[in-house]
Protein backbone atom coordinates (compact mmCIF):
# COMPACT_ATOMS: atom_id res chain seq x y z
CA UNK A 1 0.00 0.00 0.00
CA UNK A 2 1.26 2.85 -0.59
CA UNK A 3 1.67 5.97 1.58
CA UNK A 4 -0.77 8.60 1.89
CA UNK A 5 0.69 12.35 1.99
CA UNK A 6 -2.39 14.85 2.53
CA UNK A 7 -0.72 17.71 0.13
CA UNK A 8 -0.36 15.16 -2.71
CA UNK A 9 -4.17 13.55 -2.65
CA UNK A 10 -6.43 15.80 -0.99
CA UNK A 11 -6.20 19.18 -3.48
CA UNK A 12 -6.51 16.91 -6.36
CA UNK A 13 -10.13 15.40 -4.93
CA UNK A 14 -11.18 18.62 -2.99
CA UNK A 15 -10.64 20.63 -6.64
CA UNK A 16 -12.68 17.55 -8.55
CA UNK A 17 -15.36 18.02 -6.19
CA UNK A 18 -16.08 21.84 -6.64
CA UNK A 19 -15.54 21.37 -10.51
CA UNK A 20 -18.35 18.50 -9.96
CA UNK A 21 -20.59 20.84 -7.68
CA UNK A 22 -20.73 17.47 -5.79
CA UNK A 23 -21.59 19.49 -2.40
CA UNK A 24 -23.98 22.17 -4.54
CA UNK A 25 -27.45 20.86 -4.31
CA UNK A 26 -30.22 21.85 -6.39
CA UNK A 27 -32.67 23.20 -3.69
CA UNK A 28 -35.43 24.08 -5.87
CA UNK A 29 -35.76 20.19 -6.67
CA UNK A 30 -34.16 18.68 -3.67
CA UNK A 31 -36.60 15.86 -3.06
CA UNK A 32 -35.76 15.63 0.57
CA UNK A 33 -34.09 18.74 1.68
CA UNK A 34 -31.78 18.80 4.68
CA UNK A 35 -30.41 22.13 6.04
CA UNK A 36 -27.10 21.67 7.69
CA UNK A 37 -25.42 25.11 9.48
CA UNK A 38 -23.22 25.47 11.58
CA UNK A 39 -21.98 29.10 12.34
CA UNK A 40 -19.83 31.12 9.86
CA UNK A 41 -16.35 31.56 11.46
CA UNK A 42 -15.17 35.28 12.52
CA UNK A 43 -12.03 35.97 10.11
CA UNK A 44 -10.84 37.93 13.29
CA UNK A 45 -7.38 36.66 13.42
CA UNK A 46 -4.36 34.99 11.01
CA UNK A 47 -6.52 31.66 10.25
CA UNK A 48 -8.66 29.12 11.71
CA UNK A 49 -7.79 27.65 14.79
CA UNK A 50 -8.59 24.16 16.62
CA UNK A 51 -11.41 25.44 18.53
CA UNK A 52 -13.37 26.00 14.76
CA UNK A 53 -12.52 22.75 13.58
CA UNK A 54 -14.05 20.83 16.65
CA UNK A 55 -17.59 22.15 16.07
CA UNK A 56 -17.31 22.20 12.19
CA UNK A 57 -15.79 18.92 12.06
CA UNK A 58 -18.87 17.65 13.31
CA UNK A 59 -21.58 19.24 12.24
CA UNK A 60 -20.01 18.19 8.57
CA UNK A 61 -20.29 14.53 9.63
CA UNK A 62 -23.54 14.23 10.64
CA UNK A 63 -24.57 16.02 7.42
CA UNK A 64 -22.44 13.75 5.35
CA UNK A 65 -24.53 10.89 7.44
CA UNK A 66 -28.01 13.08 6.37
CA UNK A 67 -26.22 12.72 2.97
CA UNK A 68 -25.84 9.16 2.98
CA UNK A 69 -29.77 8.84 4.48
CA UNK A 70 -30.71 10.26 0.73
CA UNK A 71 -31.53 13.70 1.95
CA UNK A 72 -29.81 16.60 -0.48
CA UNK A 73 -27.96 18.18 2.12
CA UNK A 74 -27.46 21.94 1.76
CA UNK A 75 -24.10 22.98 4.18
CA UNK A 76 -23.70 26.36 3.53
CA UNK A 77 -20.40 28.53 4.75
CA UNK A 78 -19.39 32.21 4.82
CA UNK A 79 -17.75 34.18 7.55
CA UNK A 80 -19.47 36.44 10.32
CA UNK A 81 -17.29 39.87 9.84
CA UNK A 82 -19.09 41.69 12.39
CA UNK A 83 -18.66 41.44 16.38
CA UNK A 84 -16.69 42.05 18.97
CA UNK A 85 -14.19 39.79 17.96
CA UNK A 86 -13.56 40.69 14.52
CA UNK A 87 -13.83 44.58 15.53
CA UNK A 88 -10.79 44.01 18.50
CA UNK A 89 -8.33 42.25 15.77
CA UNK A 90 -8.47 45.14 13.42
CA UNK A 91 -8.37 47.55 16.32
CA UNK A 92 -5.08 45.30 17.23
CA UNK A 93 -3.00 45.18 13.87
CA UNK A 94 -4.52 48.92 12.81
CA UNK A 95 -6.23 48.19 10.08
CA UNK A 96 -10.74 49.55 9.01
CA UNK A 97 -12.37 46.59 9.34
CA UNK A 98 -13.44 46.19 6.29
CA UNK A 99 -10.34 46.55 4.30
CA UNK A 100 -8.75 43.42 6.97
CA UNK A 101 -12.01 41.36 6.24
CA UNK A 102 -10.39 41.41 2.54
CA UNK A 103 -7.11 39.91 3.41
CA UNK A 104 -9.03 37.65 6.39
CA UNK A 105 -11.23 36.33 3.93
CA UNK A 106 -8.85 34.64 1.40
CA UNK A 107 -7.19 32.98 4.33
CA UNK A 108 -10.12 31.71 6.06
CA UNK A 109 -11.57 30.19 2.85
CA UNK A 110 -8.15 28.69 1.96
CA UNK A 111 -8.02 27.04 5.04
CA UNK A 112 -11.58 25.98 5.07
CA UNK A 113 -11.28 24.38 1.88
CA UNK A 114 -8.27 22.39 2.68
CA UNK A 115 -10.49 20.88 5.57
CA UNK A 116 -12.34 18.62 2.72
CA UNK A 117 -15.75 19.49 4.58
CA UNK A 118 -18.76 19.19 2.34
CA UNK A 119 -19.39 23.27 1.95
CA UNK A 120 -21.49 24.65 -0.46
CA UNK A 121 -19.12 26.63 -2.25
CA UNK A 122 -21.14 27.98 -4.74
CA UNK A 123 -23.30 29.64 -2.01
CA UNK A 124 -21.09 31.68 0.31
CA UNK A 125 -22.39 34.47 2.37
CA UNK A 126 -20.00 37.17 4.20
CA UNK A 127 -21.99 39.48 6.97
CA UNK A 128 -19.83 42.44 6.10
CA UNK A 129 -20.43 43.21 2.62
CA UNK A 130 -23.16 45.47 2.02
CA UNK A 131 -25.69 42.99 0.04
CA UNK A 132 -25.85 41.10 3.00
CA UNK A 133 -26.53 43.42 6.03
CA UNK A 134 -28.53 45.96 4.08
CA UNK A 135 -30.92 43.14 4.92
CA UNK A 136 -30.29 42.87 8.37
CA UNK A 137 -30.58 46.76 8.10
CA UNK A 138 -33.96 47.04 6.73
CA UNK A 139 -35.35 43.70 8.53
CA UNK A 140 -34.07 46.09 11.90
CA UNK A 141 -35.82 49.07 10.93
CA UNK A 142 -39.27 47.44 9.98
CA UNK A 143 -38.96 45.98 13.73
CA UNK A 144 -38.41 49.21 15.18
CA UNK A 145 -41.09 50.95 13.28
CA UNK A 146 -43.71 47.89 14.78
CA UNK A 147 -42.32 49.06 18.37
CA UNK A 148 -40.64 45.48 18.39
CA UNK A 149 -37.26 47.23 18.83
CA UNK A 150 -36.22 49.02 21.41
CA UNK A 151 -33.47 50.74 23.07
Amino acid sequence: MKKYIPSQIEPKWQKKWREDKLYSPNLDQAAKPYYNLMMFPYPSAEGLHVGNMYPFTGSDIFGRFKRMQGFDVFEPIGLDGFGIHSENYALQVGQHPMDLSKVTEKRFYEQLMMIGDAYDWERTVETYKPEYYKWTQWLFLQMYKKGLAYR
